[in-house]
């Protein structure tokens, strides 16, 4: 199948949260290996794994030391090559985390670049003299909290770090910097990987001139994952990132791409105008996919869905959307959008909500689920973002606990006490559980993937949204003469919509069902409807 990507369902797996078999508390790959029948059987087209490369986790994982190893705790590049022989087994794609914009302190790039300016990996990061005063050489923060910019006594200097002081940036103003990574990247492709998720992209280049970020003012001081008293909502990050010159560098990158039959490449932005962003980065010479934060976001009405989804589409003349409403960064969906009315029907209508939307889909691990965001307590969490900005905010922890895989103890995650607890909410919403109850939010989750596999529409169509009362988001997706009309209640309260009678309804699986009489649509609350409508 050429172009596997477009329309996929991509299952996001937390290599250090999803099955522990060594017993160290960690998950790792074998575990990965062990529950990829349980992946296959929901109807997804392909997994992506977060990092699992050599590292000191400062960030767990996204601090990368060695980009062509596989970190010991995760296992070894022995067990990479055979969860990627059994995932094509299944019929599979495989996608890896490819983090190029940064890497960790303790690359051996970066323990040579830090040690003199005049060694043979000088200029491979962002180095910049300090002010006459001493201070760091412009007002760039990192998203992390605080100055973006760490002191170096061994050069004298001051280095660029966007995010953690562990992961310094490097410097993709060096064209030998540039040609590394794409080897990186040719290493993961000449092993068979079907694709990447390339994170922060467009974070590769700052502007050279180390130009000040201007201010932002109070009342735009909001942020997508951001503490609400993080500083860096108060700049405009027009110097630290989405530089132009990353345009060259994305088709440099789509080249090697292009050298490999049917990969993929989805790229996750986060810039001042994000829609904006992904549309440029998205087209037939760059990124085939993109995805930027704006659904993972608090916000949930169906107007401002409906705003977002028009806004990219109206940008997006050339390149192929993805949409994800929950990852490893932020709290989770039936959580964020459900607060305390979240439940079941809730989180069956938020997976057909998301794969309902043009363009390819990340379902989060635990997301076929219903999991809800986990509480972990001060003393028990992990996330180095959460302790800085601790209590206002929690981190990211909370999305990242262990998978249940059934009620024992530690939920079969693993058989010693795993890096983060493991809630009793979420024992008991475990996959063994729910594998027995027919109504079950997995049991849903399996029945809508493998139904919308069968309604071209739903994979390829285009998209318009229709006019509807507030509290039901209405769209039509058409393909190849099929025409579909959906309908969903996004609201706690049963709503009704005068439609025309003259159409056929199909029975959208594992959801609350809407109905029809009288010539009115009926859709109770977190209802769905599904019309087949004339082409």
């Amino acid at each position: 199948m050429q172009n596997w990507w477009r329309g996929a369902v991509v299952y996001q797996i937390y290599p250090r949260s999803f099955l522990d078999t060594d017993g160290n508390g960690v998950g790792d790959l074998t575990g990965i290996l062990a529950r990829l029948d349980h992946i296959a059987s929901l109807g997804v087209d392909a997994i992506w794994i977060s990092p699992f490369f050599t590292s000191p986790m400062a960030d767990f994982g996204y601090d990368i030391a060695d980009y062509r190893g596989v970190d010991p705790l995760f296992g070894t590049l022995a067990d990479f090559d055979r969860l990627l022989q059994r995932a094509h087994g299944l019929g599979l794609k495989v996608m890896i985390d490819q983090v190029l914009s940064h890497c960790s302190d303790q690359h051996p790039w970066f323990r040579e670049s830090r040690q003199s300016r005049d060694n043979p990996k000088a200029d491979w990061f962002v180095w910049a003299d300090a002010k006459p005063d001493g201070t760091p050489p412009n007002n760039w923060l990192s998203l992390f909290g605080g100055g973006a910019w760490q002191w170096e006594p061994r050069r004298g200097q001051y280095y660029l770090h966007n995010f953690l002081p562990s992961q310094p940036d490097l410097n993709f103003h060096n064209p030998e910097v540039r040609r590394a990574q794409l080897d990186n990247v040719r290493f993961w492709l000449d092993r068979g990987v079907d694709g990447f998720r390339l994170d922060a992209i467009n974070f590769c280049f700052h502007d050279a001139l180390l130009r000040d970020n201007p201010a932002k003012p109070e009342e735009l001081r909001t942020g997508r994952g951001f503490s609400p008293d993080n500083p860096y909502a108060f700049q405009y990050h027009h110097f630290n990132n989405t530089q132009p010159e990353n345009l060259g560098f994305l088709e440099d990158l789509r080249a090697v791409l292009d050298r490999y039959p049917d990969v993929g490449a989805l790229g996750e932005i986060s810039s001042e105008d994000s829609l904006a962003t992904t549309a440029e980065y998205c087209t037939p010479q760059r990124l085939h996919m993109g995805y930027s934060f704006e659904l993972l976001t608090e916000e949930c009405s169906p107007a401002y869905i409906r705003g977002t989804v028009e806004a990219l589409e109206a940008k997006m003349t050339e390149g192929w959307p993805c949409w994800a409403i929950s990852n490893h960064d932020v709290v989770r969906a039936v959580t964020r959008w459900g607060g305390a009315q979240a439940d079941d029907p809730l989180a069956r209508q938020l997976v057909a909500l998301v794969c309902s939307l043009r363009g390819s889909v990340c379902l989060y691990q635990g997301e076929e689920l219903g999991l809800p965001e986990a509480e972990v307590p001060f003393e028990a969490l992990q996330d180095p973002y959460g302790k800085a900005f601790w209590p206002n905010f929690k981190g990211r922890d909370g999305c990242r606990t262990p998978m249940p895989w059934n009620t024992d103890v530690h939920a079969g995650f693993s058989a010693a006490p795993p890096w983060l607890p493991v809630p009793e909410a979420h024992r008991l919403r475990s996959v063994a559980v729910q594998e027995n109850d027919p109504g079950s939010v997995l049991q849903a989750t399996r029945a809508f993937l493998h139904w919308r596999k069968a309604l071209p529409a739903l994979v390829h169509g285009s998209i318009r949204f229709v006019d509807a009362p507030p509290q039901l988001l209405a769209f039509e997706r058409e393909h190849a003469g099929q025409r579909l009309l959906l309908v969903f209640n996004l609201s706690p309260d049963a709503c009704t919509w005068p439609l025309p009678a003259a159409v056929d309804w199909l029975a959208v699986p594992g959801v609350v069902a809407a109905t029809q009489a009288d010539g009115t649509l009926h859709v109770p609350a977190r209802g769905v409807a599904c019309a087949v409508l004339a082409a």
